[in-house]
């Protein structure tokens, strides 16, 4: 398939830039595959549209404040959006850096009375390997977390500010997980009130973890969908969601891509120590054909032109087939006929 045929024409105006007043007042669409039927109902109302005893899995990541600012010898700024640790938390980092080329040729930046850093190496990517001098019991992270912004995607056109703190966080982020540098969006619609009305309905809840890393909004750049070099995320999956996961029992629920592509990832390997977590990267590209081995619905929010988003959304709507895209496409053009919000801050989108 041509990339260009993930093109889609979208106002500019339907691009959420903030968030609803309240979580769960953000519109769904809900899309059953089987009558090929388009229904229009309110978040808070998932609990009421699902089919019984779903194991629904979620992604607990937090978001990282990870967007510093500081100054190079000679004066000039910079911004430094850290993305993850080479190895150790307090060993070099790989970043970006904007002006990336100034930067690099002063070698180093800083912020007076917080952090001295060092641009190591240039790397082929466009990223730069730092490494930050911080007082002994200090690292990145948390030097982040003190002074750092949260990292707002790039089609949200203002800074980041205290609602963001809260709203581009999910209620379940685990803060002991603050490893990603852009938020499962799909988790940003639940309140505690969602999940207490899905246990409430006999509903199962299940953690993993993967660190949505910068991948997740760069657009498929070669001609061919196949010829796209799939960007790799770390997650790890515990022994409760583990045991969830493989007993299949009943019809699963995944919210988010990043929930599926961990689940699928997971399973298109073999286990050496099922009875154990598991860490490991995900870089599985799930496009059209594509038996999903473990997710049997999906909520999700509407994706960017051109991305692997699209491509994985497309395979879920019509498993095993290829004509997934023309049915999203026609998806998307009543959504956005409809005035439905696009992009992170926006609606929400239910396939059974």
């Amino acid at each position: 398939m041509l990339t260009s045929e993930l093109d889609f024409e979208l106002p500019p105006d339907r691009i959420a830039q903030s968030p609803t007043d309240r979580r769960d007042r953000s519109r769904l669409l809900v899309y059953r595959r089987e009558q090929r039927e388009l229904l229009h109902h309110h978040f808070h109302e998932l609990p009421d549209l699902l089919p019984p005893n779903l194991r629904i899995f979620r992604n607990d990541v937090s978001v990282l404040k990870a967007r510093l600012l500081g100054q190079r010898p000679t004066g000039g700024s910079v911004e430094c959006l850290l993305l993850r640790p080479v190895e150790k938390l307090d060993g070099p980092w790989r970043c970006l850096l904007k002006p990336g080329g100034k930067a690099a040729r002063a070698g180093s930046f800083y912020l007076p009375g917080e952090y001295e850093a060092t641009i190591v190496e240039s790397l082929a990517s466009g990223e730069y390997l730092v490494e930050f001098d911080l007082p002994k019991d200090d690292d990145p992270t948390s030097l982040a977390q003190r002074i750092g912004a949260l990292p707002l995607p790039p089609y949200v056109h203002r800074p980041a500010d205290e609602t963001d703190d809260l709203r581009y966080q999910t209620v379940y982020a685990n803060s002991e997980n603050r490893t990603a540098v852009a938020a499962p969006t799909a988790g940003l619609h639940f309140t505690e009130e969602t999940f207490n009305g899905l246990k409430d309905k006999g509903h199962s809840i299940h953690d993993l973890t993967l660190s949505v890393g910068l991948g997740t909004f760069r657009p498929i750049e070669t001609d061919e969908i196949d010829d796209h070099p799939m960007h790799a995320e770390e997650y790890s999956i515990g022994t409760e969601a583990k045991n969830a996961l493989l007993a299949k029992t009943g019809k699963s629920l995944a919210i988010g891509t990043t929930t599926v592509r961990t689940i699928e990832h997971y399973l298109s390997t073999t286990d050496p120590n099922p009875d154990q977590p598991t860490r490991g990267q995900a870089d599985l590209f799930i496009r059209a054909p594509y038996s999903f081995r473990g997710v049997d619905h999906l909520l999700t929010n509407f994706h960017l032109p051109g991305s692997t988003l699209l491509c994985l959304v497309s395979a879920f709507l019509s498993p095993d087939k290829k004509d997934g895209l023309a049915i999203l496409k026609d998806i998307y053009a009543q959504a956005i006929s409809l005035e439905y919000r696009f992009f992170s801050y926006g609606d929400a989108m239910l396939i059974l």
